[in-house]
């Protein structure tokens, strides 16, 4: 339960914001170039905070640090909702950060509480990441309704009262097992293995986890963008989004279940990379009567590969420890890349007025997915030696 509602809150406090862009505009009187700098905020901020969670993992607690990162998301998403320009952008860093760190956290956990069943409750807690991020923009909009408040009850209500309460159910649930050597009351050994960075396997989960984010940021940002440009609706643009969204519940799912019939991942990494090479080709340059199936196939491979690229931190690591490292090393750097997807779309849409060299470049991603996947797949775990 804790795992579960740790991922509805590091997903819709950051998808919501979508839907509700051009009402907060116009309210604080912001331009285009300080909506670019708000809508990619975010993503370089888990980026960042990646990268000191395993210094605060050497000096607290895991049980701490997820309770005082909910406690800090609740504050910026009550900052977030506030009256100014400096608000909403602090109060989003603020909102980013402990997402940023979290996200970090809970593969060390999920390898520690659940050794044996990493593949499984890897695919349960991504399944519910992408159900959180499907969740955001889909209730933003009739929040906003039924409140009367343009943007800032609807983002405000979707931040503070779950944040409060998963805080009180993480206290529970990891301050139950008392007997297990307390891994979650001592402080949780982070930073990297000395060789980690020297590691060709450990880059080989940092690209896999990169071309991920790359690929799904750049389809949350723009996807909604390619359906109006193809002439449908803005009604239907926005649901084609919480579709993909949604369905990549489904592929978490099936991932968990194959995983179990298959020696490694090996498989599963070229074939969540192809499906998504397929999805996007449909969507951009497919007939319009495959848009939806096109959009159904993208939700499938986007949230398979996901769900494939979490567990990988902990199946390619021999112990929490390193898990942590890893997730740091991956998750920092490969937000960091999935940051460029988005922008790089949107410039070459410019330049091309099109998107057939959009989705060239991602179909480049995919391709270099496909690749790793056959290297990253094999069942080994990283040693403290570079190979």
């Amino acid at each position: 339960m804790a795992l579960v509602l740790l991922a509805l809150n590091l997903r819709a406090p950051l998808t919501s914001v979508a839907p509700l862009l051009k009402p907060l505009r116009d309210d604080l009187r912001i331009g285009d170039t300080a909506v670019g700098v708000l809508t990619s905020l975010p993503l370089v901020c888990l980026g960042l905070f990646a990268f000191v969670a395993p210094r605060l993992g050497r000096r607290h607690a895991t049980r701490t640090l997820l309770t005082v990162s909910l406690a800090v998301l609740a504050a910026g998403g009550l900052l977030r909702a506030g009256t100014s320009p400096v608000a909403v952008f602090a109060g989003t860093v603020l909102v980013a950060a402990p997402i940023g760190i979290a996200n970090v956290l809970v593969p060390g956990l999920i390898k520690r509480r659940f050794p044996r069943s990493v593949p499984r409750v890897s695919a349960l807690y991504s399944g519910a990441l992408t159900a959180g991020a499907a969740a955001g923009p889909a209730v933003a909009v009739p929040l906003a309704e039924a409140t009367g408040s343009p943007w800032r009850i609807p983002l405000l209500l979707l931040v503070v009262p779950l944040a409060l309460v998963t805080a009180v159910v993480v206290l529970i649930a990891l301050g139950r097992q008392r007997d297990e050597a307390a891994p979650d009351a001592s402080p949780v050994p982070g930073g990297r293995p000395p060789a980690l960075w020297r590691n060709a396997l450990a880059w080989q989960v940092t690209v896999f986890f990169g071309a991920q984010a790359l690929l799904s940021y750049t389809v949350f940002g723009w996807l909604p963008t390619i359906w109006q440009d193809r002439g449908l609706s803005q009604a239907s643009a926005g649901l084609s989004l919480s579709l993909c969204n949604a369905v990549g519940v489904l592929g978490a799912w099936l991932l968990a279940v194959s995983e179990r019939r298959l020696p490694d991942q090996r498989a599963a990494g070229g074939a969540v990379a192809c499906l998504t090479a397929v999805g996007l080709t449909g969507v951009v340059a497919g007939p319009r009567s495959l848009l939806w199936p096109s959009n159904m196939v993208l939700g499938l491979g986007l949230g398979a590969g996901f769900a494939l690229a979490l567990s990988l931190f902990a199946l390619r690591s021999p112990d929490a420890p390193t898990t942590a490292a890893l997730s740091a090393m991956g998750q920092g750097i490969g937000y960091l890349i999935g940051v460029l997807g988005p922008l790089a779309a949107g410039a070459l849409h410019d330049v091309t007025d099109g998107w057939t060299w959009p989705l060239a470049a991602l179909l480049l991603a995919c391709a270099v997915q496909i690749t790793v996947a056959f290297a990253v797949g094999r069942s080994r775990v990283i040693s403290g030696e570079p190979r």
